[in-house]
């Protein structure tokens, strides 16, 4: 499955910094509004490190991780509701997207341009909400059908906290949030993995991306064989036959049952033989609720 989070916030806070970090993929990151106008999108794979040791027990020609999918959206300003800075154009591709990453900039810095001439990330986020709530409320006035109006304004949101080595603003309380240094991450993204280990930096990208992953409503199962270990995305709360789906169709119509073990009780066995000889592998129905880090055997 295919679901979509939103890189959000005011112009030239890091989101176009964060998204080539995250991504490896070229995009303009220069120092002045709207650099970007059309959204950037890119596929981030989800570190596992079950996966490997899957791959690595079945000696899995193939591994095929789980995968986010990350908008660069351009930066809103206040009045984007009203067509501002191009920003109802703006406004529409957020709506496009599941959740929201919202990028709110919390260091100082004469360099780098602030639309509101220094940032106040309180201040910051309250413009990025009033907007979003302003479009909503003209959604609201056009929409002919009220029941499913995709408001903003209710889409989840992530905060990320940029700052910088000197001159960090007071980080406003929010929850679901992460603080990093987007510059920083920027960097160590460049450097090639034996660089990192001389270097003996680390990044926290990885923690970034699962937490964007389960911020989605969002788990993997996986599959394992000598063809390929795969990690398969499908909503919390599951059911087996549910779970089906994400590999084909005729997974989720012509499911029959689901032989199933969890990672850590596979990893005890070291095999799907094994552990059917030991009974650690169990036969589960269709209304069998998935958990996170399930290996499964589909039968249909």
């Amino acid at each position: 499955m295919s679901l979509k989070i939103g890189i959000v916030g005011l112009p030239n806070v890091g989101k176009s910094t964060l998204f080539q970090a995250l991504t490896k993929k070229e995009v303009d990151r220069s120092n002045y509004p709207f650099a970007t106008i059309d959204p950037n999108i890119g596929i981030v794979e989800v570190p596992d490190v079950r996966l490997k040791k899957l791959a690595e027990i079945s000696h899995s020609k193939k591994i095929i991780p789980a995968v986010v999918e990350f908008v660069d959206i351009a930066g809103l300003v206040k009045g984007a509701a009203e067509g501002e800075g191009l920003g109802n154009k703006f406004l529409t591709h957020i709506r496009e997207v599941d959740a929201i990453l919202e990028v709110v900039r919390v260091f100082e810095d004469d360099g780098v341009i602030h639309v509101a001439g220094k940032p106040n990330p309180a201040s910051d986020i309250e413009t990025i909400q009033i907007e979003l709530e302003l479009k909503d409320i003209e959604t609201k006035e056009k929409a002919k059908d009220k029941s499913q109006l995709q408001l903003l304004s209710q889409k989840p949101v992530l905060y990320i906290f940029n700052v910088a080595e000197k001159n960090n603003l007071e980080i406003p309380e929010m929850p679901n949030s992460l603080t990093l240094d987007i510059k920083k991450e920027f960097e160590i993204s460049e450097l090639e993995e034996k660089d990192r280990e001389e270097l003996e930096v680390e990044s926290r990208l990885p923690e970034l991306i699962r937490k964007a992953y389960e911020f989605l409503g969002l788990i993997t199962f996986f599959t394992t064989g000598e063809d390929e270990s795969r990690a398969w995305t499908i909503p919390k709360n599951s059911t087996a036959q549910r779970a089906g789906r994400a590999i084909h169709s005729d997974f989720e119509e012509k499911f029959i049952r689901a032989d199933i073990i969890s990672y850590g009780k596979f990893m005890e066995s070291e095999s799907i033989s094994k552990a059917r000889e030991t009974g650690l592998l169990r036969t589960e129905g269709k209304e069998y609720v998935v958990k996170d880090g399930d290996i499964i055997e589909f039968k249909i």
